[in-house]
């Protein structure tokens, strides 16, 4: 399990006791980019023979988290490597579900927007941003899924090194969508199972106009590809 963590010392210690309390089989590798709240060393205080932490030099960014977590644990011949925010919005009670799905596909996303899945405290507004995104991102490029920005998820070995190889170009939330691009790509089996999303309740949201704006604007290009690529 990989958890990108940047100031997030009001959330990650209950976040590793509630996933080590899910009692499952799993290792957690926590990816902190030099936090100056402290995050790391609370990480470091986290750390047994199940919980490892990489720091990293400076913020740079979701997706160049998740590759350095990706390549750490390629080297060390893991199977799975799951995805999930730091900040208490994913439920580590859910992820078994999560596991069990990823027996038989190579990408699993937890998906709020479907029947089962559920979006607690956020605004009507927020709602209707993340829906927005995600169906722009599914027409544009001819994908079926409804949740393409989750950052829940677990990924085969044999994705993460698709993902390695490749030239992924988007540092933010972005990151996410191009992972199911991908694996859509390379006709990679993707499931969805329905999640509990909770708003976090400490700490602030690394989410910024920035990132919605290159997640757009890659969207909308690979999308304009993708049409012409068919004539």
């Amino acid at each position: 399990m990989v958890i990108p963590t940047y100031n997030e010392v009001a959330n990650i210690t209950d976040v590793i006791h509630r996933l080590r309390a899910a009692e499952l089989d799993i290792d957690i590798l926590i990816v902190d980019d030099n936090s100056p709240d402290g995050t790391g060393k609370i990480a470091d205080s986290l750390a047994d023979s199940h919980t490892f932490v990489l720091h990293r030099d400076k913020k740079t960014g979701l997706g160049p988290a998740y590759l350095a977590g990706f390549g750490w644990g390629v080297t060390r011949n893991y199977d799975y490597f799951v995805e999930m925010d730091a900040d208490g919005s994913h439920q580590p009670e859910e992820l078994h579900r999560l596991l069990s799905a990823a027996v038989s596909n190579d990408l699993v996303l937890g998906t709020r927007w479907m029947v089962g899945g559920r979006v607690v405290n956020w605004p009507i507004i927020r709602r209707l941003i993340s829906k927005f995104g995600t169906k722009y991102a599914a027409v544009a490029l001819g994908l079926p899924y409804r949740d393409l920005t989750s950052g829940y998820r677990v990924l085969s070995r044999q994705l993460v090194f698709d993902i390695l190889r490749s030239d992924l170009q988007t540092l933010g939330y972005g990151f996410q969508i191009e992972i199911v691009r991908l694996a859509a790509q390379e006709n990679l089996k993707i499931a969805e199972v329905p999640i509990t999303f909770i708003e976090r309740v400490a700490g602030t949201s690394k989410m910024s106009k920035k990132i919605v704006i290159e997640a757009f604007l890659m969207t909308t290009t690979w999308g304009i590809k993708r049409v012409f690529n068919r004539r």
